[in-house]
């Protein structure tokens, strides 16, 4: 959900560099993890592309350049309406005609819209995807999206 980053300050402070949406993350009182480090979010406030974070017991300088580099991770939150990157990953796609897509390999980060990306290479934009049914991923693509020699564009 987020790693950290360089110290700032003196006091504890490091910057975390989220890759979630969901601020809760952040919060006074949140459980993150680096590794096999349970950190709990002592203070946290926006800091341009980041938060400023202290979490409990790093008290200085030096604490808080161990943490370094570390990848942050957190129990999932429990939200049936948001979709989840580890729901999706391997699950079987099928477009809405029962055309089978193969399996969804990874969900890939893109500023017009996430795209999930299958088994073959094809790169669908999350905004195709209709629903989950019975563990299967099911959209609703554009014609020509998975034509490699399509001439639409």
């Amino acid at each position: 959900m987020g790693s950290i980053g360089r110290p700032h300050g003196l006091r504890g402070e490091v910057l975390v560099r989220l890759t979630t949406n969901r601020l809760e993350r952040v919060a006074v009182g949140a459980v993150l993890h680096a590794g096999d480090r349970r950190l709990v979010v002592a203070e946290a406030r926006p800091h341009q592309q980041a938060h400023l974070v202290r979490f409990e017991g790093v008290t200085d300088r030096e604490a808080a350049e161990a943490l370094r580099g570390s990848l942050l991770s957190a129990e999932p939150i429990d939200d049936p309406d948001t979709l989840w990157v580890h729901d999706l990953v391997g699950r079987p796609v099928r477009e809405v005609d029962g055309t089978d897509r193969g399996r969804i390999e990874a969900v890939q980060a893109n500023p017009a819209s996430d795209l999930l990306v299958t088994t073959d290479g094809a790169l669908v934009p999350l905004v195709f995807y209709v629903e989950q049914r019975d563990g299967v991923v099911i959209i609703d693509p554009p014609r020509g999206l998975f034509d490699a020699d399509s001439d639409e564009g």
